[in-house]
């Protein structure tokens, strides 16, 4: 029998509490943390069969977990921030003793020896580990699928792709299997998943969590960010996971992420400016998506906000970022060749055969355009406070895109691959190193989530949430669930 009050909730209504309700319940002992990762552990048994969030779960190492956190509650020891709360962490990030695949055969067996700092920063704030979620080989591309596992769906339909790389974060996030999630994002793939699956994501400044996976840390444009069904929940894991790591010099010194603009304390915005980024490197936008976002944006003017248009002509180095991107993937999957190029995903391969043909100058070259665009983003950031745009040109792909040869349709026309098509939007602030939110804007007629992009300034992640939140009261979505939960 546990030891506090047991819920008295129906399963379905305690797996969608955000993690901040949850953790309210628990100090109060009016939820069990056993029951709670009983019940988180239960629905994720369940929905893997169609789902395939995770790689691994771990029921016997949270179930003891859970039973430690609720003896320090009934101890009366002062508890952490998130103690209590079931998290997932992206099959990309370290945790000892528990395989970590990066979604290969290459590591299928690979057992680190250490957690990663994230993983030991969410476990000293009481959070408690439930499994290691689904991402696509080495997260190459913005699907989540895979030769060695197949696909991971979209949960608010199966035919669609949950996104990528932090597919399966996204997917068990939405489905409510844990109200929160550690993503990796290197070129949108935090934003892109939570996007298609109707949930918050961040990509947090360049330095301000640290990402000790970088193969080339001085270069590094991967980023670790929080996942979740609330913008709460996400400001909450940022202020976890952030601060300095030995291991990942832009963090030595990193941006301190835990200030808001005075002017943002409460629900007046007037002064605020908005500069609205309509459209980046992609042909077309979705009307929808359009829709959806322009009535973010006109909430945000109900507040005082002054909303415009950016009118500055951009280059969004859609190829020079291909250049990098495909590149460092040739370079660094080069020496697993010989023995694993059957086992590997094709999209990956096809990626690496392109990045082999660029050269040692159309590299330099590109490096050199990253410095111009972030210096073109700094620019209108000295003019507006953030920026504001699609995530995403339309809803989800089919989950049976191919990202290497496939071109992306909007409202039936093709519009080029992923990166130009899709996900345009995302990416030029990886290489920029801005902090990038992401939250629901809303529904299509597809019945699939729509999502809106928020961009601030270095450090200015927390202004990001406080925004974020604004639009989750005003344009509320945590009242919709995926079919079948």
């Amino acid at each position: 029998m546990s030891g506090l009050g047991k819920q008295e909730m129906p399963n379905d209504d305690l797996l969608f509490l955000t993690a901040a309700q949850a953790g309210a319940l628990i100090r109060r002992r009016a939820l069990s943390p056993v029951e709670y990762v009983d019940a988180v552990l239960a629905a994720a048994e369940r929905a893997q069969p169609r789902l395939n969030a995770f790689v691994t779960l771990l029921p016997e190492q949270a179930r003891a977990a859970a039973r430690a956190a609720e003896q320090a509650v009934m101890d009366g020891v002062p508890l952490g921030p998130l103690h209590g709360i079931p998290v997932s962490i992206k099959d990309q990030v370290d945790t000892a003793g528990i395989r970590t695949t990066h979604g290969s055969a290459i590591f299928a067996d690979n057992i680190p020896a250490r957690d990663d700092i994230i993983v030991t920063r969410l476990r000293e704030a009481g959070a408690i580990l439930v499994g290691k979620t689904r991402m696509p080989e080495f997260g190459h591309k913005a699907l989540t699928d895979g030769p060695g596992f197949g696909v991971t769906p979209n949960p608010w339909d199966l035919s669609r792709t949950s996104g990528g790389s932090s597919g399966g974060a996204a997917a068990a996030v939405a489905m409510g299997l844990g109200p929160i999630a550690v993503g990796t994002d290197g070129a949108g793939s935090i934003r892109i998943p939570a996007a298609c699956c109707g949930v918050v994501g961040l990509k947090p400044t360049l330095g301000a969590v640290p990402w000790e996976a970088a193969s080339d840390a001085f270069g590094n444009y991967t980023y670790a960010g929080p996942i979740s069904r609330s913008v709460t929940d996400a400001a909450v894991m940022l202020g976890v996971m952030a601060g300095p790591s030995p291991r990942d010099p832009w963090s030595m010194n990193g941006p301190s992420v835990t200030a808001l603009s005075p002017r943002l304390i409460g629900g007046d915005l007037s002064g605020l400016r908005v500069g609205y980024i309509a459209q980046a490197s992609n042909p077309r936008l979705d009307r929808e998506m359009e829709a959806n976002t322009r009535a973010s944006l006109d909430a945000l003017a109900a507040l005082g906000a002054e909303v415009e248009p950016v009118t500055e002509v951009i280059d969004w180095i859609e190829f020079p970022g291909r250049i990098m991107y495909q590149g460092n993937f040739a370079v660094a999957m080069a020496k697993h060749l010989a023995e694993w190029r059957d086992s590997m995903d094709p999209v990956l391969l096809a990626f690496m055969e392109r990045g082999e043909g660029f050269s040692l100058a159309q590299f330099r070259q590109a490096q050199f355009a990253r410095t111009g665009l972030f210096r073109a983003i700094q620019g209108l950031l000295e003019r507006y406070d953030v920026l504001v745009s699609p995530t995403l040109t339309r809803t989800a792909l089919p989950a049976g895109f191919d990202a290497a040869h496939d071109e992306v349709e909007v409202e039936g026309k093709k519009s080029g691959i992923t990166r130009q098509g899709w996900s345009a939007y995302v990416y030029p602030f990886n290489l920029t190193g801005h902090p990038a939110l992401t939250v629901p804007s809303g529904f299509a007629s597809d019945g699939l989530p729509t999502g809106v992009q928020i961009v601030g300034r270095w450090g200015a992640d927390l202004d990001l949430l406080r925004l974020g939140a604004v639009l989750e009261a005003a344009r509320p979505w945590s009242g919709r669930r995926p079919p079948g939960v």
